[in-house]
């Protein structure tokens, strides 16, 4: 294997098994304003403001309401009008909390589409193959040859998921050095203050001590979410896969199985018996195996079910498109899903298989402003967000941060700041691109100068608005 090949290898399955550093703490040079709070330099409206619109918590519905933020906050969430002189936003479509994607490979999402020209047994299989190393593996390992260019990688693909909508993502590498520096908030990286979450890509790769670690970590109350991609593909292999994991006694309630494509009936029993949750991706699932994982089963059995969008190569566009898949493979299933149900699996019910229950997925007082705003496409509220695309997200915020969004709305809202004017599907829109857990040492770059250094070094780049 070629030294750029083994270093793909590397990155891609590198593992996250150990605690993020703490950043230095409050007060100290380099340090946060608030740990898990605000961003240090954003767009942040000094006054409290409000939005109004029909509001999805998604616990229930208010047909005219208000979001009203303060700061990093959300204040209140109801119909009360808020007090008199605070800016407010008509916004006259859904709000509802930023989504959460719980399966992506952030750092590889700057490709296009890619179109497998067959099916695969498991992902070993399209993982060795001539055509995948022409695509993406080789383009990628001399990207990453430059150290450098990795936080350009990121930081361009965490925008790609930010204008979809995306506030929170799943996947950033094990050895990644952009921990501090996310655009959008790592559910498997320090987050609120702690790091309770680890991942693998691949089991059989890990070695038993780390294996027997990650267990303790568990037994101890130190982690309470574990990542794994596990049983991807259609083959004895891949479902042999769940045996090893029973067998490395991995299968906890902290578990969560990203794909399991190839779970039975029987492998879900005890997944349910476990306390264990499940991530989807079937478009991913669909384009390289011809089949998916039996996520209606999984639902009737009670296991909690959330959508990831996985990775441009062979997921959906945004997690906005992979609701859509769900949809109809839900239905074909035999398992037809409501709209709320849908909206819930990548708000609520992903929060809660994120183990980050307590701060995301639920508009409420006191809890992060991390909000979004939909344009309306159907009378029927939740029905409308389903049929949205990235082209009907109107606003993002993050922390309180108005981290994308109309240009009318962000300018009145915040006048100045570091926002930068960009068209998205037609429209005039602002995206905020410098957001750092740490006062950075210099302005991060515009979302312009990262994709002039990526085009520069690899032409075919995938848009951001596509």
């Amino acid at each position: 294997m070629s030294p750029s090949r083994d270093a793909f290898e590397r990155a891609y399955g590198a593992p996250l098994l150990d605690e993020d550093p703490a950043p230095p703490a409050v007060g100290t040079p380099g340090g946060p304003q608030v740990l898990g709070g605000p961003p240090i330099a954003g767009v942040t409206p000094t006054l409290p403001f409000a939005l109004r619109g029909t509001i999805l918590t998604p616990g229930r519905m208010i047909r005219d309401g208000y979001v009203e933020i303060a700061g990093s906050t959300i204040v209140r969430v109801g119909t009360a009008r808020p007090a008199a002189g605070t800016p407010t936003v008509d916004t006259d479509g859904i709000i509802l909390p930023g989504l959460l994607d719980l399966h992506g490979h952030p750092e590889y999402n700057i490709f296009a589409a890619w179109e497998p020209p067959k099916l695969y047994a498991n992902r070993t299989r399209w993982r060795d193959s001539d055509e995948y190393r022409l695509v993406v593996k080789e383009p990628l390992a001399r990207l990453k040859e430059d150290p450098s260019l990795e936080r350009t990688l990121t930081r361009y693909a965490e925008a790609r998921a930010l204008v979809g909508g995306t506030t929170a993502i799943q996947g950033t590498n094990g050895k990644s050095a952009t921990i501090d520096e996310a655009l959008v908030r790592n559910v498997d990286r320090r987050i609120f203050g702690a790091h309770r979450a680890r991942s693998i890509i691949d089991l059989d790769r890990t070695p038993p001590a780390d294996r027997a670690r990650l267990r303790a970590q568990i037994d101890a109350g130190l982690v309470d979410a574990v990542y794994v991609h596990l049983a991807e593909g259609v083959d004895a292999r891949s479902h042999d896969e769940f045996g090893e994991l029973k067998q490395a006694n991995l299968l906890t309630a902290a578990t969560i199985i990203i794909h399991g494509t190839a779970l039975t009936p029987a492998d879900l029993d005890e997944v349910a018996a476990a306390g264990a949750k499940l991530v989807w991706s079937p478009q991913s699932n669909l384009r390289l195996y011809g089949a998916t994982t039996p996520a209606g089963e999984a639902i009737r059995r009670g296991i909690p079910v959330a959508l990831g969008a996985d990775w441009q190569p062979s997921g959906s566009a945004s997690l906005l498109a992979e609701l859509k898949i769900a949809r109809q493979v839900l239905a074909d299933q035999g398992a037809p899903a409501t709209a709320q149900q849908l909206v819930r699996m990548i708000t609520t019910d992903a929060a809660g298989v994120a183990g980050l229950g307590a701060n995301l997925g639920l508009l409420a007082a006191g809890r992060p402003a991390d909000v979004l705003v939909l344009a309306r496409r159907h009378p029927d509220p939740w029905e409308s967000a389903v049929a949205s695309l990235p082209a009907d997200v109107e606003l993002v915020t993050i922390g309180g941060d108005l981290a994308y969004g109309r240009a009318d709305w962000v300018s009145a809202l915040a006048p100045a700041g570091t926002t930068e004017p960009i068209i998205g599907w037609g429209r005039r829109m602002l995206v905020d691109t410098s957001y750092s857990v740490r006062t950075p040492a210099s302005p991060a770059p515009r979302l312009a100068e990262l994709r002039a250094e990526l085009i520069a070094r690899y032409p075919q780049v995938g848009p951001i608005f596509a």
